[in-house]
């Protein structure tokens, strides 16, 4: 478990980790090679017959049970714990026939093992068992009075030592999923902290700009009907373009509460589909008769968070507006794309002759593309705007 925790949180971690188990892997065969080695050449040695038989046998026991143990992977399951009963009664079994041999390791690797990966009771009958079988095989066989004490306090030593592995192993894990639940908590938190700012800053926008420019837009209103009462000179050149200039404000009022409208739906997480957006603002710049937008959508749509409809919404209206300003009567394609990891949106108009912009040309500041491409940014995208083959191209992409 420890080690699946930190190959999530770090995959290098997990990883070294994975370095390390083949390590030890590698290590117990080089162990498991050596006991071969001595206790083939310690004497008693295996032999046809007799003890040197029975030595041959548990030998190969210990050494069967041994690599089955290795293959199950050290962990807590039931071919684990099979291959260590076999191994553990191997084990006390060779340590009593082969004394003067290394033959006591693979005992003590049982015990030592069972303690690390086992849970208590488990790991304290296999080392039981490996005691009492050495214990009866070595009495049998008029074992040294040393060999019969110190055997057992050795295997009950390297026990110890494993349950000792086992709680820091225990530990280690319990930190580590604390350490996960904790960092799940601060960004429950951190999210639901922003929702709260997003819910606050939408709220300030309804109260303050919406109700602001709906007062606006109905003094404009009023004005215009004052304007056109019939109580006024109906040829005074001046009064027509008031009344002009007071139509054009309400107009631009009106898209200012649509917009207005558009991002505190934004902040709320609560926007109409990306599409439908779009095709209400081609449909707007048409009924305004200065431009001929022609929307069209590749891919298959599918829902986007908020940021990024607010991002490709942006960037759509600016370009359009920019249509309108510099190159006005001037066909414009727009375009949304639906990629497998990113949405595209590519507003595209001719280049007007030069010398023909158009009225509005010199009015705004100057700064719309720079805050695209820094609202592009801010979404993990980039926008690109130029001329390109006789035509104006604005292009953005996001991932989605």
């Amino acid at each position: 478990m420890f080690r699946s925790l930190a190959a999530r949180r770090n995959p290098a971690a997990g990883s070294l980790s994975l370095d390390l188990v083949r390590l030890m892997d590698i290590v117990r065969t080089a162990a498991l090679v050596i006991v071969l080695v001595t206790v083939s050449i310690a004497k008693p040695h295996p032999a046809a017959g007799g003890r040197g038989l029975a030595i041959a046998v548990t030998l190969a026991v210990a050494a069967a049970s041994w690599i089955a143990w290795i293959l199950a992977g050290h962990s807590d399951g039931r071919g684990t714990i099979a291959a260590l009963i076999a191994m553990g009664g191997a084990g006390g079994a060779l340590a009593a026939l082969s004394p003067n041999s290394p033959a006591v390791a693979v005992g003590c690797m049982v015990a030592f093992s069972a303690g690390t990966y086992l849970s208590t009771g488990t790991s304290l009958g296999i080392t039981t068992e490996t005691l009492a079988v050495f214990l009866a095989i070595a009495l049998a066989t008029g074992a040294p009075t040393g060999i019969l004490l110190g055997y057992p306090l050795a295997f009950a030593g390297v026990w110890t030592t494993g349950l000792t592995r086992r709680s820091y192993r225990v530990r280690a894990e319990q930190a580590e999923l604390m350490l996960a639940e904790t960092r799940r908590a601060h960004e429950a938190e951190t999210q639901a902290a922003a929702l709260a700012e997003r819910a606050r800053i939408a709220r300030e926008i309804h109260d303050v700009l919406a109700h602001s420019l709906a007062a606006v837009s109905v003094n404009l209103q009023a004005a215009e009907g004052l304007l056109a009462s019939g109580t006024l000179p109906a040829d005074n050149l001046e009064l027509a373009k008031a009344c002009d200039c007071i139509a054009r404000a309400g107009t631009l009022t009106r898209e200012g509460l649509a917009a207005a409208r558009r991002a505190v739906l934004a902040l709320r997480d609560d926007t109409a589909p990306l599409p439908g957006q779009l095709s209400s603002l081609a449909e707007q710049y048409r009924a305004a008769g200065d431009l001929t937008v022609d929307f069209s959508i590749t891919g298959k749509p599918r829902p986007l968070s908020g940021e990024a409809s607010l991002a490709a919404y942006r960037t759509a209206q600016e370009a359009l507006t920019n249509a309108r300003k510099h190159a006005p009567g001037q066909p414009v394609t727009l375009t949304l794309g639906f990629e497998p990891a990113e949405i595209t949106i590519s507003v595209v108009n001719p280049l007007p002759p030069s010398g023909t912009g158009g009225s509005l040309a010199a009015t705004g500041a100057g700064y719309g593309l720079a805050g695209l491409r820094e609202r592009a940014a801010l979404a993990g995208g980039a926008l690109e705007a130029g001329p390109a083959e006789g035509n104006w191209r604005v292009a953005l992409r996001i991932p989605a």
